[in-house]
């Protein structure tokens, strides 16, 4: 295996289970002492209880303590150490590992078990050996780049990155959460280059959403931006001016690192994606009010809405509106069901697979309107329907079984054929990039191997199956046309 596909291992094969520990009232020469006889470089730190409570580091002890100028013989460790312990699931693979000591500039994390019971630990230096053309090169490049130009740079390695990747066997789940994660990065970096100057205060009232695919980050490589804007009631009108000039540099500077504008206009740029909190309930009450095929669009988008920058509570107040007007409007509801059901999978009567009759793309299958919109759609639908919002498709699916709207059967099947129809989407869509083709979402069945094929019939058909389930649950026979 490559030292790049390393990186999407579990992170139970690569922690140190055997953790060496202080109590939080000890004096900070007791932990140095302990550092220097089992010779390691961090101590978590816990209570009587034997609880872990926090971590102290060598660093810990060279910046906060000697340079600061404290006593070591009286300065407990609670005083000192980092808490609490930002930590990963031992089944979480390397490249979050990486993504946590990144985003919070960190060079270790805690590991914990299915009870959330720290079993071990994992530092920088227990995956150095992973440098060169890795995902943790990138995220540290993105972190230090310092100009648009720089990120520009690094969206196109991104993507050949990708490609490496993929070629190399690393599953398309951890492909979509490594683009959906730098993608993230990048844009953060770009809105913290731009705090930097005129803008040091955004963010105070107001809120950078991203929507769709990216809210569920689950992009692939074909992606464009859909991101909005909250505004806080109470903003001055300076305030304002100056969100909306924030909105216009920020969108202008992804497209200039490669990030595609938005066809249909969903970005924060637009005035009508950047409102006020109480001007998005009233968008949102409108579009329940009139369920045409546009509104069903935008309350659909925002029903992925994920905070990127800025004050989390806006965004948190959104979605607690959202989910009420969800349980109060059924009949809005079985209208975007409906919506997602109109779509219908492309298999003939005999079952085969139906493609493109003309045009460019003849003899080929658009997977996105194949299946993927309506597994997506009707899985946030579902989700919704039962006062849940956010989330990845997976996270939703997980909730829809547990909750029992959804058999064991039905969810592992649903899974298996959204797991199979992005696989083939981003596999086309790398070797698209790796020829310098265009980057779409077809592909041609009759490329595929025989296996493949069938299983591609099958996952459409529980596509099918799954539309069926919606139209039952909504009772959408019913419904008035």
């Amino acid at each position: 295996m490559s030292d790049e596909a390393t990186f999407f291992l579990p992170v139970k094969d690569y922690c140190r289970r055997n953790l060496i520990t202080c109590n939080i009232k000890d004096t900070v020469k007791i932990a140095a002492g302990i550092m220097r006889d089992k010779g390691v470089s961090s101590l978590i730190a816990c209570d009587d209880d034997q609880q872990p409570i926090g971590i102290i580091t060598d660093r810990d002890l060279r910046n906060k303590v000697i340079a600061g100028g404290l006593d070591p013989l009286q300065i407990k460790v609670h005083e000192v150490m980092a808490t609490p312990v930002i930590s990963v699931h031992e089944d979480d693979s390397l490249f979050e590992v990486l993504y946590r000591m990144s985003r919070n500039r960190i060079h270790r994390v805690g590991v914990v078990d299915s009870n959330d019971v720290l079993v071990g630990l994992i530092n920088e230096s227990d995956i150095i050996r992973l440098q060169n053309r890795s995902p943790q090169r990138l995220l540290q490049a993105i972190d230090e780049a310092e100009s648009i130009e720089a990120l520009k740079k690094i969206h196109q390695e991104s993507e050949q990155l990708v490609v490496f990747l993929n070629r190399n066997g690393v599953r398309t789940k951890e492909l979509v959460q490594m683009i959906s994660l730098l993608n993230d990065q990048i844009s953060s970096q770009v809105i913290g280059l731009l705090k930097q100057g005129r803008f040091k205060d955004m963010g105070k009232k107001s809120a950078f959403m991203v929507l769709g695919s990216e809210g569920r980050q689950e992009q692939t490589l074909k992606t464009d931006q859909d991101n909005a804007m909250i505004i806080a009631d109470d903003a001055s009108p300076e305030e304002i001016a100056d969100i909306e000039a924030f909105s216009h540099i920020l969108i202008d500077a992804l497209i200039e690192i490669g990030v595609p504008e938005c066809p249909g206009g969903i970005m924060a740029r637009n005035e009508f994606w950047r409102r006020s909190l109480t001007d998005w309930k009233s968008a949102i009450n409108s579009w329940v009010r009139t369920p045409s095929n546009q509104n069903i669009l935008n309350f659909s988008m925002f029903s992925d809405m994920r905070v990127l920058c800025g004050d989390a509570s806006l965004e948190q107040q959104l979605k607690d509106y959202v989910v009420q007007v969800a349980a109060e409007n059924t009949i809005f509801m079985a209208k975007m069901a409906q919506n997602v059901c109109r779509f219908a999978p492309p298999l003939g009567f005999f079952g085969q697979i139906k493609t493109e009759s003309s045009g460019t793309h003849l003899g080929s299958l658009d997977l996105k309107k194949a299946g993927i919109f309506i597994l997506t759609e009707g899985i946030k639908i579902l989700a919704l329907s039962v006062g849940v919002l956010g989330g990845s498709t997976y996270d939703r699916l997980a909730i829809l079984k547990e909750k029992e709207v959804l058999s064991e059967e039905q969810a592992n099947d649903i899974e298996a054929s959204f797991n199979l129809l992005t696989f083939l989407r981003l596999r086309g869509q790398v070797e698209a990039a790796a020829a310098e083709r265009e980057i779409t979402n077809y592909i041609s069945p009759g490329s595929l191997v025989r296996v493949e094929r069938g299983r591609l019939k099958l996952a459409l058909e529980v596509v099918k199956s799954f539309q069926g389930t919606i139209s039952q649950h909504f009772q959408l026979n019913m419904l008035k046309t």
